[in-house]
């Protein structure tokens, strides 16, 4: 089934996002995590392609199997990273050969090593070039979604040159948009007013991250708000204090973007299940999941 089947007005989504392992203990906790996670019966679930598309086969090999084991509907990242139109191409033969039908277009971060991102000859330089050469190759074959950035993304100048680069994405083809994490609503709900502004109508999903440990917020270039950085700075390092505030405010903020009627809900789990299954079950005992 193709996600923008499931985005609904009045029935919101709940997905979640994994990687792929880097080696055979993180491959045997990620079997455990959607094993873990396949009893909340989620809308559907996303699969990174790793820094400059390293991942890339893992990627092809795990939503395959969620598609074709599972029997939950995956979503499978693709860059402009590395490849060319032919290889992309191949990609999608595969993709579309095993079932899959759901894909999320980005451009990509530069390989490891390298501060720029340069695409190789025969490639694609911007994520809405890869979007118009999957509409024109497969027509409505896939359904594709996109990202986006409600705090601005990171080499965009400004909020407004970022907003038209945005708008040119989606007047390619996107059908839908899953935002980077914040841990401010404002920040999402905010964005969310300036992109109807702009045209654009797709339907925008929150990416929220349960913080998990206190190192790992500054990493991700999102605004901390005052008393949520107070409670950090009190709990400190202790993982279980840092776990049940991180599930405490990412239920919070789920319970409020479902109240002000957001399509969904994406997970970023970084491959673990408790915190998402401590949300979920909040939701769920409070009659919105």
């Amino acid at each position: 089934m193709q996600i923008r089947e499931l985005l609904v007005p009045g029935k919101p989504t709940f997905s979640f996002e994994f990687f792929p392992p880097k080696s055979e203990e993180a491959a045997i906790q990620l079997e455990k995590t959607i094993s873990d996670l396949r009893g909340l019966h989620p809308s559907y679930v996303s699969v990174t392609y790793g820094a400059g598309g390293s991942t890339r086969e893992k990627t092809i090999d795990i939503v395959t199997r969620i598609k074709q084991d599972s029997g939950i509907e995956p979503m499978a990242h693709l860059t402009c990273v590395g490849s060319t139109r032919e290889e992309i191409g191949h990609i999608l033969d595969r993709l579309l050969d095993a079932g899959v039908e759901n894909i999320l277009a980005l451009r990509g971060d530069p390989p490891k090593g390298q501060t720029q991102f340069v695409a190789v000859e025969g490639g694609f330089h911007y994520a809405n070039e890869l979007v118009g050469f999957i509409r024109e190759r497969y027509g409505r074959k896939f359904c594709i979604g996109a990202a986006a950035y409600p705090e601005t993304h990171v080499e965009c100048g400004s909020a407004a040159a970022d907003l038209e680069n945005l708008k040119r994405k989606v007047d390619t083809g996107v059908d839908f948009l899953v935002t980077q994490l914040f841990f401010d609503n404002r920040k999402y709900l905010e964005f969310v007013e300036r992109a109807r502004m702009a045209g654009i109508t797709v339907p925008i999903v929150p990416g929220i991250m349960p913080i998990l440990n206190a190192s790992q917020v500054a990493r991700f270039g999102a605004t901390v708000p005052a008393g949520l950085a107070a409670q950090l700075d009190r709990v400190g390092d202790h993982p279980d204090a840092v776990l049940e505030l991180g599930v405490a405010h990412a239920t919070a903020q789920c319970v409020e973007l479902l109240h002000n009627g957001v399509p969904g809900i994406h997970f970023y789990t970084l491959n673990k299940s408790t915190a998402t299954r401590n949300i979920l079950a909040a939701l769920q005992g409070l009659g919105l999941a």
